[in-house]
């Protein structure tokens, strides 16, 4: 079956960098597009970040445009989450998921498969 696992969560101090990985298997990674999301205990699951099958075209959350930087490698099955210039209203459980889409998927309802989540908390 689809599992994906996220590493690379932490504290970290705000200003500071941390950088997400995502690990597929069960799943011809090539053909699913690829988000970030976040979640805490006072929101929904928000979007993040998307990345095309080929990694060719890349959305962002307002929120963190200039500031946060998806890629993945598909030799590898893997996707990741470059986040550089961290604040503290950047902390939550982070997951990846996986989309059967051809375009960029920002809605969380489309994504078929999750990680598990990995916490990320930024002090200020």
């Amino acid at each position: 079956q689809v599992q994906l696992v996220e590493s690379g969560g932490g504290l970290v101090q705000a200003g500071g960098s941390l950088r997400l990985s995502c690990a597929a298997s069960g799943l011809t990674f090539s053909n699913y597009g690829m988000g970030w999301f976040r979640q805490t205990p006072e929101k929904e699951r928000e979007f993040v970040a998307a990345i095309t099958r080929s990694g060719s075209s890349t959305s962002y959350a307002d929120s963190v445009k200039g500031r946060f930087t998806i890629t993945r490698d598909n030799a590898k099955n893997t996707v990741a989450l470059q986040m550089n210039s961290l604040k503290p209203e950047d902390t939550a459980v982070y997951y990846c998921g996986a989309v059967l889409s051809p375009v960029l998927v920002t809605r969380s309802e489309l994504y078929g498969a999750w990680g598990q989540g990995t916490q990320v908390t930024v002090s200020s």
